[in-house]
């Protein structure tokens, strides 16, 4: 058996070509403890995809990761899914900026986007001509490119499964590559002055210090954040905004 897959996998990076059979997820909905059975918006939709497909997965990102790095590809802000970097010391990071604003007497005001169902709602082709910009060899780009397109899901409720439907944007949940990916699909999110960015996957804070008596907390972001980086229809993102006083 581990010759054949093996057999597989070499002819996969020889052709730049991902198995079709491979790009089917089997979605399963949970429903969430103490939700209205009837809603279907009250359902955890889990993503069950092929086991060979995943094992393949790990060949494709060590080669994607290994480019990454050599060209410093990802901005330094982002901290998920990335070797010895978690979210831990993303928040050591935000800390330190604070008390820093605190010493100098000044107020810290927050900024956090988080996109809802960031992973679904990815625009493909806007994530491949990223790719391209990032200049992702030829080979590996023609077999992420067979990765992600033509993708399907069927659901499977007890013993029932549906008819498997194209999927139309999005990344696959529960792919080895994913994380990644969307890492690079939002690579581009543009820098504020005098401000901390910091990115963990789906989720971005923006802090910056003001004088106490300056911008109230409602002051809206800045207009190089929201008028420069324009969202596809694909995306939804939720805003919120804070102030860090000390008090």
């Amino acid at each position: 058996m581990i010759f054949e897959f093996t057999e597989i996998i070499n002819n996969i990076f020889k052709f730049n070509y991902f198995p079709k059979a491979w790009k089917t997820a089997v979605v399963v909905p949970i429903l969430k403890p103490g939700k209205d059975p009837t809603q279907p918006e009250n359902y955890r939709p889990i993503s069950l995809l092929s086991t060979l497909s995943k094992l393949t997965e790990n060949f494709i990102l060590d080669k994607l990761n290994e480019h990454l790095a050599e060209n410093k590809i990802l901005c330094p802000e982002q901290f998920g899914f990335r070797k010895s970097l978690t979210t831990t010391h993303q928040l050591l990071r935000v800390v330190e900026y604070i008390t820093s604003g605190f010493e100098k007497g000044e107020c810290t005001g927050a900024v956090f986007l988080d996109v809802q169902k960031a992973f679904d709602r990815v625009w493909i082709q806007g994530l491949i001509h990223k790719l391209i910009i990032y200049k992702i060899p030829p080979h590996l780009l023609q077999l992420l490119k067979s990765y992600l397109e033509e993708r399907k899901f069927a659901v499977k409720i007890g013993n029932s499964i549906s008819e498997a439907k194209i999927m139309r944007a999005g990344i696959p949940q529960g792919g080895k590559i994913s994380p990644v990916l969307y890492s690079l699909y939002v690579n581009d999110i543009p820098k504020t002055h005098k401000a901390l960015l910091g990115t963990s996957s789906c989720s971005t804070p923006a802090i910056a210090p003001r004088d106490p008596n300056g911008l109230p907390p409602t002051h809206p972001l800045p207009p190089t954040t929201t008028a420069d980086y324009p969202i596809p229809r694909t995306e939804s993102v939720q805003h919120h905004q804070c102030t860090i006083t000390g008090d």
